[in-house]
């Protein structure tokens, strides 16, 4: 039989104090490294080069699309009629990198011309379009 002595205690607990400093050291690495895995994906340009680009580019000019009523829209301050506007869109929008068109419309026209004239502006060749506040 296996007697315990009286006198024999041993220490019955883990400790945890080397898997506390174990921790607070993976921790600190952690903080440490985890700013430079987000810098690495950014792209940063130095200054000089940044200048450089964009002293050489070019920035496309629009072209202002007005709805004045049912029959008649304003194409870059050119009055021109509705059964007009895409003979008169396609060569502003021609090439490879078309101007944007920026569309605004009048409150008297309707849902569906305003819808007519941009789907008009994509079939001419629009790529990008962007609405702004209407005229009163």
């Amino acid at each position: 039989m296996f007697f315990q002595d009286a006198e024999d205690k041993g220490m019955h607990e883990i400790n945890v104090v080397p898997l506390i400093d174990v921790s607070l050291v993976l921790v600190v690495i952690l903080m440490l490294l985890t700013p430079l895995a987000f810098e690495s994906n950014i792209a940063v340009h130095r200054t000089q080069v940044a200048s450089q680009k964009a002293a050489q580019t070019q920035y496309p000019e629009r072209v202002e699309l007005t709805i004045v009523d049912e029959g008649d829209v304003r194409v870059n301050r050119s009055l021109v009629p509705r059964t007009a506007l895409a003979a008169t869109l396609r060569p502003l929008l021609a090439g490879e990198a078309p101007p944007a068109v920026v569309v605004s419309c009048s409150e008297a026209v309707s849902h569906g011309t305003f819808v007519s004239v941009l789907d008009e502006a994509k079939v001419c060749g629009a790529r990008e379009i962007a609405i702004t506040e209407g005229t009163h």
